[in-house]
This record gives structure tokens, sequence and C-alpha cells, in this order.
């Protein structure tokens, strides 16, 4: 397992390093967040470990361009001392994959690792033979433009609801756990065009 560490705290970043090494995991860390975006773009770990609080570019602000440009992004789990609730909805409303809050318990965080780096395995599987109906694929369109549900039920005379069915339709097809994932997934298959 190949991971990227996103930490300012040098001396975390470390200690975070130390520990999931001598667990067998290979570690590869940045110190903010435009560095740890380029590592992920260039590098395709395996999973990204990633603060909120970094300079450069926020945590938030990382997942964000993550999922935009990278074509199957891997597993994204914030590690953060943020323990507020607001936070932590918002990085799961972004698209986190689990949310971790600090101190570190290294034992929850290798199982977490585990756990994830395998889906991630198994979700990188060609969707071979996709097919999306003709209103998931206008749904996700105008998902991908930036709509929400309600402006898209206006933009095609459907209800929120039936938009809604229709989205988590297409993420069951697609294999996501997100709208925006789904948006994502079906364009660089080709099945729309954003």
């Amino acid at each position: 397992m190949k991971i990227l560490c996103i930490e300012d705290d040098r001396e975390m970043a470390d200690l975070i390093a130390e520990e999931l090494q001598d667990r067998g995991v290979t570690v590869l860390l940045t110190y903010d967040g435009q560095t740890g975006l380029e590592a992920i773009e260039r590098g395709r770990p395996d999973l990204v470990l990633c603060d909120i609080g970094l300079p450069m570019l926020s945590g938030f602000e990382v997942l964000e361009k993550v999922l935009v440009a990278v074509t199957n992004p891997p597993p994204f789990i914030f590690l953060t001392a943020l323990t507020d609730r607001d936070s932590e909805l918002r990085g799961r409303r972004l698209g986190a994959d689990d949310y971790v809050t600090k101190p570190i318990d290294f034992d929850v965080l290798y199982e977490i690792l585990r756990t994830r780096s395998g889906r991630a395995r198994e979700n990188t599987i060609p969707f071979v033979g996709v097919e999306l109906a003709e209103r998931e694929r206008e749904v996700l369109t105008w998902s991908a433009r930036g709509k929400t549900s309600s402006e898209i039920a206006l933009i095609l005379g459907l209800s929120k609801r039936t938009v809604d069915f229709h989205i988590d339709n297409a993420r069951t097809k697609l294999g996501v756990a997100t709208r925006i994932e789904a948006a994502i997934r079906a364009a660089s298959l080709g099945l729309i065009t954003p």
C-alpha cells in the first residue's frame, strides 16, 4: 500500500510515516496543499491522508480539485485536529471517504487505510459495458454543470425526488459514493459531456 500524507506539521508527519511504515505501508509526505495536489496528480497513491488546515490550499480545496481533475481518484481521508461537527460534515459532503481526528489511534487508522485501499483496488476494475439510461445521463450532465437537484428538476420538468432517484441509480451503476464522483466517472467514460 502506497499512501500520500499531506500534513504541514513536520513532526506529526514524521510520526505518521514512522508508525505506518512499521506496519508495512509506504508513506510519501508533502507539507502543503498545492504540493500534495501535484503529488496526487503525478504519483497516483493508493490512498490520501490529508490535514485540513494546510498552507497554500486547504485540505477541503485539495479534495475539491482532486475530484474534478483526477479520473478514478484515490480514497481521500481527512486526518485533522478539527473535531467540530461542521468541519466533519463539510468534509463528508465534499466526498471524503473518512474523517479521522487527532490524537491518532494508529491501530484504528491502519484498519481504515487497509479497508479503504482494498475497496479502491476493487473499484479500479474497468466499468466495461456500463449503460446509463437517457434520464440518468441528463441529470448527471446537469449535476456536472453545478446544478442542484431542485434546479435540475425545474430544467427537466421533474420532481426533485425523481432527479435524486436517477442520480442514485447512476451512482450505483458507476460504483461510486457521491453525485460528484458519478458525474466525473460518467464524463471520463464518455457517457456524458458536461
